[in-house]
């Protein structure tokens, strides 16, 4: 079967590289997409990422929040009510803020200034998120983190050493971060006082509480207690808050349907496309597939030589695909837009190329060729 199916494959070399092509711009487009969707996501959740998940397994946020990127401000006092709540291990505020950065070249830029105490800093920079530096280097005089990939938005360096100001006050970056960056904002990350200090805030007020749960409590137990007890905030664990987040975001940013209309229309493009050129072919071999049937080749033979031809076309044209994203991928890395190709996310996308492939051959190309009469190889 296979040494048959080369054979056919090898007849018209040129319409065999044609559906490659289609198969290997589809699949590229399809995991190209996906891969940025999935960038996107993780910015979007990129508070809940950046944070020591060990010690804030669970949020505390004000009870009208839905998106981790915009907090609103309440009482501080609420940290020592939530001590008493049963599960409760300790609970740890969390302020966030804007303020402009000016470096020392004149250059502004607006970030994001998050603070928490050591020395767990609950929200972050977690330990694989440091890329220079140390996280108790935050506690010194003036410390902010900044992050790599910055330094291009900023158009300024954010190496450790770098001093620069925030909202006029002095600062001194003690930190480099890789990857911790958010949505729509970059990270400096501080300590507390220190972050309510740069943002003008008062030392009363904080965006967020993290909670480390007892041993023999679930998150989920706890997520309850909070919430039957405490008026006027809301806890979330902090998988289901990032969850909540990339939805809202998703949706309310028409990201998802701008990005999903593309991978719908790669799709479509490349059923439509393989399957023609596939057709075309298929109509260009009718008269051997007539003498198969002639010499005895029943239609559920023909239909898997068509099907295995299939099958290669789309094995080679995946490989070269993958190994073209692998190269974009590394290729936009060094500019920040990182995301992998995880062993879900190759499965998935040979899925969608067997499905696309196999699919349009057996719509356009097998329902054709199966209703050839052997008696027409004879005809003139």
């Amino acid at each position: 079967m296979l040494k048959t199916a080369f054979k056919f494959i090898r007849y018209d070399k040129a319409k065999s590289i044609g559906v490659i092509v289609g198969i290997v711009v589809s699949t590229f487009l399809i995991g190209q997409q996906i891969g940025i969707l999935s960038f996107l996501t993780d910015l979007m959740g990129g508070l809940i990422n950046n944070s020591n998940t060990q010690k804030a397994q669970i949020w505390v946020v004000d009870n009208m929040t839905n998106n981790v990127n915009s907090l609103s401000q309440f009482d501080t006092r609420k940290v020592y009510e939530l001590q008493s709540i049963k599960g409760v291990e300790a609970a740890y505020p969390i302020f966030m803020g804007a303020a402009i950065a000016q470096f020392s070249d004149g250059k502004t830029a607006a970030v994001n200034i998050i603070g928490s105490n050591p020395p767990y800093f609950v929200a972050g920079p977690g330990n694989q998120k440091i890329y220079k530096g140390n996280i108790f280097d935050l506690e010194k005089p003036y410390a902010v983190s900044a992050d790599y990939f910055d330094q291009q938005t900023f158009d300024s360096p954010t190496a450790v050493g770098t001093q620069l100001e925030i909202n006029g006050k002095t600062a001194i970056i003690s930190l480099q971060t890789r990857n911790a960056r958010g949505f729509g904002g970059s990270y400096f990350y501080t300590t507390l006082d220190r972050a309510r200090a740069y943002c003008n805030a008062s030392q009363y007020k904080i965006n967020a509480i993290a909670i480390s749960i007892k041993p023999g409590f679930t998150p989920e137990q706890v997520v309850h207690n909070i919430n039957q007890a405490i008026p006027g905030v809301r806890a979330w664990t902090a998988q289901n808050l990032k969850s909540t987040t990339v939805r809202f975001l998703v949706v309310s940013s028409n990201i998802g349907s701008s990005i999903g209309s593309l991978v719908i229309f790669a799709i479509l493009s490349g059923f439509f496309i393989i399957g023609l050129t596939l057709y075309s072919t298929a109509m260009d071999r009718i008269k051997d597939y007539g003498t198969l049937k002639a010499i005895g080749a029943t239609n559920k033979y023909i239909t898997r030589l068509i099907i295995t031809q299939s099958f290669i076309f789309s094995t080679v044209g995946f490989i070269i695909a993958y190994g073209l994203l692998e190269l974009f991928r590394l290729s936009v890395a060094g500019s920040g837009l990182l995301f992998s190709l995880n062993p879900e996310l190759v499965v998935g996308l040979l899925l969608i190329t067997l499905i696309i492939s196999l699919g349009s051959t057996y719509f356009f190309s097998v329902k054709t060729i199966r209703n050839v009469e052997p008696a027409s190889v004879f005809r003139i």
